[in-house]
């Protein structure tokens, strides 16, 4: 595979930088699951099965259905 030249900077990414830098911080790249990704979708159903037909899928359930009133509207309109 051959090297590529990284793009250059525009004036106003290099201001952002020096900014954030300035902040004490620095760039960082993060790889997350595409949810577009067919194997991510296949892997949550398979996940999901999984739950589903887990001896402790109620209990598990019920914890879920306790600590969701903390994930609600109005939680995020006060953020």
């Amino acid at each position: 595979m051959a090297a590529t030249s990284p793009r250059p900077k525009t004036e106003s990414q290099r201001a952002f930088h020096a900014r954030m830098r300035a902040q004490g911080l620095k760039p960082v790249t993060v790889w997350v699951p595409d949810p577009a990704s067919p194997a991510f979708a296949a892997e949550a159903a398979r996940q999901s099965r999984a739950i589903a037909d887990s001896p402790s899928e109620a209990e598990d359930q019920a914890f879920v259905d306790s600590i969701s009133e903390f994930w609600n509207d109005e939680f995020w309109a006060e953020t």
